[in-house]
């Protein structure tokens, strides 16, 4: 049994779907950054934490790829060709999509509010626009990031087209957003989802 902690409408969504995927049971707790339930396990207070055997790993990323490794699913080999082009593209999206949005979130209400710069969001904006174009030439022509299975880069980037919409950063590549679609309409996506309003 995994125990999730983190709210719904974090990178929290990206270990549930994870795990609805991998059909594994879970605990999930639904605690806000830097609080109590989540500093316990995290002294930085940031979500999600996933709980394993009374230790504690954090950052979504890792997580998901530890629980892709762990069962064997959703992921390629270590040491292979395939994995080295999977690791590469995770990053990309860490370093081009996930990135700009956290920082655009920072600026916009987790800084404070004299540290805040508005008018970073233009540049941000731009990078992520002219990161898709890039995206499109790296992607397979399966339905999925790598062809035509579900890996560890797929999670990332749908749950960042999420956020993208919800921050106003338009998805201009009409591949990506039909892909998108895709994504959301999957079972264990929905799932996850549905967890915001349980």
């Amino acid at each position: 049994m995994y125990t999730v902690i983190g709210t719904v409408g974090s990178r929290t969504l990206r270990v549930l779907w994870m795990l609805e995927e991998l059909g594994l049971d879970y605990e999930h707790v639904r605690a806000a950054p830097r609080s109590e339930d989540v500093v316990a396990f995290n002294p930085a207070g940031k979500v999600p934490v996933l709980v394993v055997d009374g230790t504690p790993i954090t950052d979504s990323t890792a997580i998901i790829t530890y629980l892709s490794d762990a069962h064997g699913r959703l992921t390629h080999k270590p040491g292979t060709l395939d994995r080295a082009r999977q690791d590469s593209l995770t990053q990309f999206l860490l370093d081009e999509f996930d990135a700009n949005l956290w920082t655009a979130a920072r600026h916009s209400f987790i800084l404070p509010e004299e540290l805040r710069l508005s008018g970073i969001k233009n540049s941000l904006r731009w990078e992520f626009e002219r990161s898709q174009h890039t995206l499109i030439h790296r992607m397979s022509e399966g339905d999925f990031v790598m062809g035509e299975e579900l890996t560890v880069p797929d999670i990332i980037l749908a749950h960042c087209l999420d956020w993208a919409l919800m921050a106003k950063f338009p998805i201009v590549e009409h591949r990506l957003s039909e892909y998108h679609a895709r994504m959301r309409a999957r079972p264990a996506y929905k799932r996850a989802v549905a967890k915001r309003d349980g």
